[in-house]
């Protein structure tokens, strides 16, 4: 039997669209961080949360603006010499 060719299907890739909202646990894969730090950063007013019946949403636009609001990191590497 003769194997044929499948052209790969790109729909996947094409109709993605972004999340609007992260369950608490997915914030805190996006972000790594941890329940506590996250809950403690909504109740600070630092990330937006809404709530959907019992469900608690974070917005995806708020994650974002979260990250682009933090401090640049200055990090140096601590060995002499190093530029």
């Amino acid at each position: 039997m003769r194997a044929t060719f499948k052209e790969p299907r790109m729909s996947t890739y094409e109709n993605y669209q972004p999340p609007l909202a992260y369950s608490p646990k997915a914030a805190c894969a996006q972000l790594s961080c941890g329940l506590t730090f996250l809950y403690f950063e909504i109740a600070a007013g630092r990330i937006e949360a809404r709530k959907a019946g019992g469900r608690t949403l974070i917005l995806a636009e708020s994650l974002r603006a979260y990250i682009e609001a933090l401090p640049k990191a200055d990090i140096r590497t601590g060995r002499k010499g190093a530029a």
